[in-house]
Formats: C-alpha cells, structure tokens, sequence
C-alpha cells in the first residue's frame, strides 16, 4: 500500500542538501519517490508501508545530517 508523506526537515540549506536526502532515501526499499526543498523545508515521500515504515525514514533522513520534526 502506497502511502504519501510531507515531514519538515531542517538542516538543508542548499541543492545538494535535498540530492544527499533524495539520494539516502532513494536507495531504501519501500520507496517510490522522494522530493527535498530547501527553501520549504520539506521532503516528500511516497513509500510502501509494507515495505518501510516512517521510523527508517526519519531515521535515514537523521543520519544523513538533518532534523526531522514532527507535528
């Protein structure tokens, strides 16, 4: 099952903040596809959630050097 998400990311100040986010992301099973704005704050995702679930995401996205905040 195909789920999208929007989380708030901060930390990402250029370009290649949001290809080292989208790249991480991009190699995990369960992805479909990822989009980073910097300028937003944002990173988009649609992922299968039989496949990955949110804590490896925000864990990858941690990993990679930036704060994730949940609301």
């Amino acid at each position: 099952m195909v789920e999208s998400i929007v989380l708030t990311v901060t930390g990402m100040k250029c370009g290649g903040c949001e290809s080292n986010v989208v790249e991480k992301l991009s190699s995990l099973e369960g992805i479909a596809q990822v989009s980073a704005s910097s300028k937003e704050n944002t990173v988009s995702i649609e992922f299968d959630a039989e496949k990955i679930d949110l804590s490896t995401i925000q864990r990858t996205i941690s990993d990679a050097g930036f704060a994730v905040n949940l609301e």
